[in-house]
């Protein structure tokens, strides 16, 4: 797959909810400031889903809708909408007061609408939807950040231990080197390495280079040298995160082998390496409570089914949207 995968909506929506007060902290900091982070903070996906299921208006990557408590002397609830658009939208500014009118009107709480614009577009910097008729007005107004303004703070970036510093250069580079593969997987080795050199944990850097993997692919051929090299990097440093690193490319390599007219002989190696690939990204997205699927799903014997669970991992949100994808299929 040599073009830029269109499919980002997972890995932002996976990567705010794994890093949502990180998030919070290096796009929007005076609200991360004000909210009481003792307390436990609640996502609200689904019921987002049904509030604005038939207001849909344009291609964005991905939504969230988070409960939280602000600090100060009085307790109070506040809800943070977060939009993240992927590319220029007439009816985007339209569209989040739209949300936010609907969010409030059904939970009676006060909404704070928040928007990531990762489009490549630099004059398009929509933070405002306007109504004004007969002496009738309504204004809502709302903090954008432009992930573009985050090329010039580069060696910022490098040197932040935040998530989103290298959410944010991923995606940048995702961008810039798309008619570039050479530079793409040098870009996407750099990125990876600096997991290991920033000295997250474990979980941390699995998650982000997930990420980073789901937005820089790489053809086949780039891909395995990637591979080569970042396996040689972590024999040489003697990192800890092999046996998952190596498990990831595993999957890729069966998954190369994917093609018509291959002898009947390679169908059990098939199942097994997309057996495995879902458990890893089971125990990936949903920790050990995902790993109880397992049993079930290892008795679908079609490679189809098993590759349409392997998909569901990365667009599902919960357990029971997985199970009814593969219980769908049976």
């Amino acid at each position: 797959m040599t073009e830029l995968r269109a499919e980002y909506d997972s890995p932002w929506k996976q990567a705010i909810e794994d890093y949502f007060s990180n998030f919070l902290l290096f796009f929007f900091p005076d609200i991360h400031a004000d909210i009481d982070w003792a307390r436990s903070y609640e996502f609200l996906d689904q019921e987002l889903q049904q509030i604005v299921r038939d207001a849909e208006l344009g291609k964005r990557f991905a939504d969230k809708l988070v409960k939280v408590w602000e600090l100060g002397g009085q307790e109070s609830l506040i809800l943070v909408h977060i939009e993240v658009q992927g590319q220029p939208d007439a009816n985007f500014a339209r569209r989040m007061e739209r949300y936010n009118y609907r969010i409030e009107d059904r939970y009676d709480l006060p909404v704070v609408s928040l928007a990531v614009l990762a489009d490549e577009r630099k004059s398009w910097r929509p933070n405002e939807y306007r109504f004004e008729q007969w002496g009738f007005s309504r204004v809502v107004r709302f903090p954008i950040v432009k992930l573009l303004d985050y090329g010039k703070q580069w060696q910022s970036m490098e040197d932040s231990s935040n998530p989103f510093a290298t959410v944010v250069m991923a995606h940048l580079k995702a961008q810039e080197t798309k008619k570039n593969q050479s530079l793409r997987k040098e870009w996407k080795l750099r990125l990876t390495r600096r997991l290991y050199e920033k000295g997250y944990e474990r979980q941390d850097v699995l998650n982000l280079f997930l990420f980073i993997d789901w937005l820089i692919s790489l053809p086949e051929a780039l891909q395995t040298s990637f591979r080569q090299d970042l396996e040689r990097y972590e024999r040489e440093k003697q990192m800890p995160y092999v046996t998952s690193i190596e498990r990831m490319a595993k999957e890729e390599g069966r998954q190369e082998g994917r093609q018509e007219g291959r002898q009947e002989g390679r169908q059990e190696g098939l199942v097994e390496g997309l057996l495995e690939a879902i458990e890893f990204g089971l125990e990936l997205k949903f920790g050990q409570e995902g790993l109880q699927l397992l049993p079930e799903i290892k008795q679908i014997g079609r490679l189809e089914d098993l590759r349409r669970v392997q998909d569901g991992i990365k667009q599902v949100e919960t357990l029971k949207e997985l199970r009814s994808v593969y219980q769908g299929s049976q």
